[in-house]
Order: C-alpha cells, then structure tokens, then sequence
C-alpha cells in the first residue's frame, strides 16, 4: 500500500541538539517536526511514519532499484489463477521486540482492526476495501482473499503493516499506546524526549541480521531529531550532530559553499526515479466565497509559479500543474498551468459579480443578502513557506483580492482541518508510483479520508471507481488522466511546484554505495566508515 502522507513542523529543542559523542554509534536524523501521535494503528502522520518504518514491518517490501517485491514478513507468496486469494507463507523465528513470537495471528489481526473504529483507523479504511478477510492456514501460513477485481488489491496485501495482536489488543488508554511501541523491525522504540529527540537501538533479535550479507540497519542506534529551523539544522548537520538533511535548491546553492563543505561534510545533487510530491493551497469548496470555481480559477492566475522557482528554488524545479508529478506514467502532458496574469483573474472575477463598490481596492459582491469583500485567510503551518504566500499575497491585491496568511501551530491546523474550519490551507502531499486518487478526491473521502477541502465530481467519482478494475495500466492510465484532467479544471488547489531533482547533505563519517538508489536515496543502506567519529 503505497500512502500519501502530510508534511508538517513544531519547534526545536536546541539544548538536546549540542551533544555530540565522540564514538561512530548513533545514526542522527531530523524529522522536521514532532509527531503529533504515535500510534502506528491508523497514523497518516508523515513524521510519525518515519519513525514507524524502522519499528514494524510488511509482508513484503519493494526493491528500491527494481521496484520489485522482496520477502519480509512472508518468505514466499503466490497468487490464484483468478487473483482473488493471495497466500503468504510466513517467515518462522521472528520476535515482537518484548520477546513473544509473531505468527499469523498478528497478520488477521492486523487486518481485522483495520474496519474497527475502535482502532482510529478510518483514514486508511479507503485502501483496504477491495480486500474481505485474512484466513489463518496454519501458525506460519495466511490466506488474503480479495471482494472485488481492484488491481491493487495484492499490492494492498502485500505492503499490510504488521502489529503484535497480544500487545495492541490490550484494554488500555489511547496515550499508552502513543508511548509504548513494540514491533518486529530492525529498531526497538527507546525513549522519547517530548520537543527534543526519540532514540531507537537495534533490535538484537531482527530476523534481518541472520540473513547471509544482509546489507541494511547496520547501526546500532538511531536518533531522530525534532528541528524545524533550517538554518538551525544546517548548522547541525555541520557540527555532526545530524548526519544527513535534504536541501533544498537555495540551501545546495547558497549555504553549503563554506570551508566545511566537501570535507567533513558534503552535499550531493542526483536524479531518481522516485515520485515527487508537492506543495499546494488547498480551497475549502464549502466556504461562501471559495465554492465558486471561477474565483478559484482566477485565483491560480494570481500564482506567479515561475518567480517563486527561480526566487526560491533557483530553476531546480518544475511548475506544478496538478496532482500527478511529471515524471509518473499517469500525468497528462497536454495539461498545462494556468498563466500568471492579473488581467485574466481581474476578467473572471468580474463576469463571477466581483467589482470594487466602495474604493477600497478589495473587490466586494453580495452573497447571501449580504456584502462581503473578496478577503481569504490561508492557514500555514511551516514558516519556510510564509515567503511563497508572500508574493501570492502582493500579486492578489494587484486584483484587488485580500489574502491573509495566519501561521498555526500544528496539530491546531490539523484540528481545523478535520472540523473544516478554514477558508484554506498551505499544506503538501507526497506522493506514489502508481496514482490512486480515491483517498484524496473521491466524494466518500470527505469523511475519514483526505478529500478536507470538500471536492465533489460524480464524474471523476466513477472513473476514480472504474480505473481500480483495470488490471492492463496503459488502460487505467487513459482513465485516470480524464479524473486529472477533471480535478484540474474544478481549481480545488493551486498547484505550485516539483523538485526537478534530489539534493542532500551526510557527515563525512557516513560510508555510501552511492548517491542514490532508483527509488530512494537509500539511506537504511548506509553505515559508518569506522567505529571513532571524526572530530569536528
């Protein structure tokens, strides 16, 4: 199951950030923010998911140059001549981390939590529903039997998370399970300093390190770091006190050139076939001024993308024009962005009834026996973005449109998010190989799902709905670009850019292969030259 996920920020405890051992044991790596729950049951938390990923594990994972399934949890799969029942055989010898054996079990019942609301677990309920039960053949062998012809349905199966049924079927509050974690990956949950840092050690009874060469987690322990301040975590990454960061293009360019750089530290500029994901502002479609498409259509005319690239990305990105990065398979080329142009925004919204009825340079209508100004407040959660509303807000008022930009603290945001109260909002979304676009845009999406900005076409319904019976994908793709195409042109975002490539900073201390993998940087491949850190 390949998931869309937030991006999101908190502030940063420095005083944690300053030590730094002397002795090659700990991996660091900043997650940006803090996670705002911890519980893997159900989680869509982007910073949370990197935390889980190293905790638990799938029935089988994706090779990250082939993009082929590889063995994990299960050792051998195989598939019906219908492909409605997939059997997984199980792998024998693994550990929950508190010592108890993992059998198949656990696989039900990590399936069966998955349609109990108990379980929070509402947000990705829309990935599974092709799928109608886990079926236990013995201790180490499952069948998954699938409801429908969805063509993800083995994919579904294959990327099921896997929990501990005796641990998480305990009668216990919701907190306890945001502070305790058990699974059978590569890294045990350690200790979590709230503002600060989670440490994860190896799990010295991974399955994985039996294994002949097994090529991956090999250190012994992992921090995860909270800090939100790039400038902050530059300078981190500098004094070794993490070591790898993502840069963004105004970073590789402009402040990684000191004395350090290319010594004990260095930046990489590559290219992967990875999907890219992007920053939009997302329009509340139920709001009295945004429930309009044409002053949505006028406001993506106001979005001076091609500024904003090179201002701030200095030309190493692409302007966005939907929900499909350029390099996937899926993207309809012949879409394009709409034109930065304040005459045609300033033409659309007044043939929508918007004109300036007081000579206060914000456009006015009456809209449900009332006046009301052409005034819209965006909710941003990270403050590295403020600078693109910025400019988006300076180019609106050239029209005569008000936008407002309000900073939120983020699980605030997200409490706006699900009680839809917001006129819009800054966010981004990552993204996958394969597009579904169902958990984003799809009607029944705008309860449980993602689809919050409240986007509704019966038309991209049933082709959404269609395309997940089209096993041949030139077919679906044909399908899928019409519900692009359809997204598009109803302007529920505004779209504004892909990274063209993937930059990053790592410690000298840290032994590579390479740059990057075709699918990955790869970093659960890395390791430490040698036991002694450098001094820095």
């Amino acid at each position: 199951m390949l998931k869309f996920f937030l991006f999101f920020i908190i502030f940063i405890n420095m005083i944690s950030c300053r030590h730094v051992p002397k002795e090659n044991s700990v991996f660091y790596r900043n997650l940006g923010n803090e996670p705002s729950v911890l519980n893997p049951i159900g989680s869509t938390d982007a910073a949370a998911t990197s935390v889980h990923d190293l905790i638990y594990e799938t029935l089988l994972v994706r090779d990250l140059d082939t993009y082929e399934w590889k063995p994990s949890l299960a050792t051998e799969w195989k598939l019906s001549s219908d492909k409605m029942k997939y059997t997984f055989k199980l792998r024998k010898g693994v550990k929950w981390h508190d010592g108890k054996d993992f059998t198949a079990k656990d696989v039900k019942f990590s399936f069966d939590i998955i349609f109990k609301d108990k379980f929070n677990t509402a947000a990705i309920r829309p990935y599974f529903t092709g799928l109608k039960e886990v079926k236990i053949i013995d201790d180490y062998t499952v069948e998954i039997i699938a409801k429908d012809k969805n063509w993800q349905n083995f994919n579904t199966a294959a990327e099921l998370s896997v929990y501990p049924k005796h641990f998480y079927e305990q009668d216990k509050k919701k907190s306890f399970f945001n502070k305790n974690l058990i699974g059978s990956g590569p890294y045990i949950f350690d200790l979590y300093t709230r503002g600060s840092r989670i440490l994860l050690r190896k799990n010295p009874l991974w399955w994985g390190d039996t294994l002949i060469n097994q090529p991956k987690w090999k250190f012994p322990k992992v921090v995860l770091r909270f800090s939100t301040d790039r400038n902050v975590s530059l300078e981190m990454l500098k004094k070794g006190s993490l070591d790898f960061m993502g840069l963004t293009a105004a970073e590789f360019l402009k402040k990684t050139n000191g004395e350090q750089w290319g010594k004990s530290v260095h930046k990489v500029k590559t290219f992967n076939n990875s999907p890219k994901g992007y920053n939009f502002i997302g329009w509340n479609l139920k709001h009295p001024i945004l429930k309009d498409r044409k002053v949505r259509k006028a406001l993506s005319h106001l979005v001076n993308r091609k500024l904003m690239i090179e201002k701030f990305e200095y030309g190493y990105s692409v302007p966005a024009k939907g929900p499909i990065y350029p390099g996937s398979a899926y993207t309809d080329k012949s879409i394009k962005e709409p034109l930065y142009s304040t005459k045609i925004a300033l033409k659309i919204l007044r043939s929508a009834g918007w004109s300036d009825t007081d000579g206060d340079n914000i456009l006015d209508k009456i809209i449900d026996g009332k006046k009301t100004k052409l005034s819209i407040t965006i909710m941003e959660p990270a403050a590295g973005f403020m600078k693109y509303l910025t400019v988006f807000k300076e180019d609106a008022k050239k029209a005569g449109v008000e936008i407002n930009i309000k900073l939120i603290e983020w699980n605030s945001f997200v409490k706006l998010l699900e009680e839809r109260k917001f006129d819009a909002c800054r966010l981004a979304w990552s993204a996958a190989v394969d597009w579904n676009p169902i958990q984003i845009w799809h009607s029944d999406s705008m309860k449980g799902g993602s689809n919050f900005v409240s986007f509704s076409n019966k038309e991209a319904d049933r082709l959404m709905t269609a395309a997940k019976y089209i096993h041949n994908k030139e077919e679906r793709i044909k399908m899928l670009r019409k519900v692009e195409r359809l997204i598009v042109e109803d302007y529920p975002y505004v779209w504004f850019s892909y990274k063209a490539s993937t930059m990053y900073g790592y410690n000298n201390r840290i032994k590579r292969d390479k740059d990057t993998l075709n699918y990955s940087i790869g970093t659960s491949y890395w390791s430490f030259k040698s036991k002694m850190r450098e001094e820095i």
